[in-house]
């Protein structure tokens, strides 16, 4: 059962990379943004000892905003210095707003690339009827 699920999961997502027209007349629903994916990083030169003497208070406002529930999970890159936030937020300019609003925000030393994201299109497909197929 679970083979069969896995198996129609990705022919779905195959079939609507290759040929998106193709499965239907009528443009598919769109997607509503459910969360926002925030990605923060220093922009080349920041001073990184400022950067050290705001992140108590960062850490400090960034668990309450945890706490409050606007952030849903946050990681750090590995890449790089930096943060991935999911916020529990469907909208981007609140997003921003509340990003700002942090300490390295108001100091302007992390900036953001902000992304909605939402459920995954191509389970729809699996929810048609098999008629329609």
């Amino acid at each position: 059962m679970l083979q069969h699920l896995a198996l129609r999961v990705v022919a779905a997502s195959v079939l609507v990379a290759a040929a998106p027209g193709a499965l239907a007349q009528t443009p598919p629903p769109a997607t509503p943004t459910t969360k926002i994916l925030a990605i923060g990083t220093f922009a080349p030169g920041t001073d990184m000892q400022r950067v050290q003497r705001t992140l108590a208070a960062e850490v400090r406002a960034t668990a309450e905003r945890y706490l409050e529930g606007k952030i849903d999970q946050w990681y750090s890159l590995e890449s790089r210095p930096g943060v991935v936030f999911i916020l529990n937020v469907n909208d981007i300019g609140e997003a921003q707003a509340m990003l700002e609003a942090l300490p390295l925000g108001k100091a302007h030393l992390m900036t953001f690339e902000l992304y909605p994201i939402g459920p995954l299109k191509p389970l729809r497909q699996l929810l048609r009827s098999p008629e329609a197929h």
